[in-house]
């Protein structure tokens, strides 16, 4: 993957200042709109300002064979099993995002382009959105929120809550949920500036006063460009 990342990295196309793009597929000019214009956009300038400059990827299919190991680009479909939906990984010349388009929905790229952004920023967060971000999180753990974002950090909440009765203590447990929970936070965050989505209800779901008080915190500190809300109350009246 990273051998095809290098060899068309010198042809990669500027979007803005951060994000450049190579299409291993014929893209009209409506999709690369729908595909990167618009989440690239749409993203907070606080957010652009603080993650390296990203070379997106746009390629057929991802194969990940056996499930295991590094993803490959195909150019024909694989098995169902074997497909992946993005690859990140990090050169040189700075970090690389792997986007696989043909058969998937534009709300999918979307979402994995968006949680590319936010692990990049979850390991350059300025100190003091940490602290307010786990400040947040020790407060849900010890009123027992139930709930998550998303699946991953779901399932470290799970085991942080079954592994560790003080809240407040400093562990590698917590800082991996810690992590989690904001990149999962963040990607629904960013996703939500640039689209009009809906945030799935079940048991699993965090309770949605306290998905807003994230949302809220994550506006403070990197609100929207201008032109775009995060809540439906914000948008100016026609």
């Amino acid at each position: 993957m990273q051998e095809f990342a290098n060899r068309f990295r010198r042809e990669v196309i500027p979007l803005n200042n951060q994000v450049s793009y190579f299409s291993a597929v014929p893209v009209a000019e409506e999709d690369l709109r729908d595909y990167l214009q618009d989440p690239v956009t749409a993203l907070p300038p606080a957010i652009q300002a603080m993650v390296p400059r990203l070379a997106v990827f746009l390629v057929p299919y991802l194969e990940k064979p056996n499930g295991k190991g590094e993803e490959l680009v195909s150019f024909e479909k694989p098995s169902e099993k074997s497909q992946a939906a993005v690859a990140q990984f990090d050169t040189e010349s700075g970090p690389v995002v792997v986007l696989a388009v043909k058969d998937r929905d534009v709300a999918d790229t979307h979402y994995y382009f968006f949680r590319a952004i936010a692990t990049l920023a979850a390991d350059r967060l300025p100190p003091e959105v940490e602290e307010a971000f786990i400040r947040l999180l020790r407060d849900e753990l010890s009123n027992r929120i139930h709930g998550e974002v998303d699946e991953p950090g779901w399932q470290l909440k799970q085991s942080l809550l079954r592994r560790q009765s003080n809240m407040r203590r400093e562990t590698k447990l917590f800082r991996s949920y810690a992590r989690q929970s904001f990149i999962d936070t963040l990607t629904l965050y960013l996703h939500g500036i640039c689209c009009d989505i809906d945030v799935e209800t079940g048991p699993r779901q965090l309770p949605s006063r306290f998905l807003r008080r994230r949302l809220e915190l994550l506006e403070n500190y990197f609100p929207p460009p201008p032109g775009y809300a995060v809540f439906p109350e914000e948008l100016s009246e026609p």
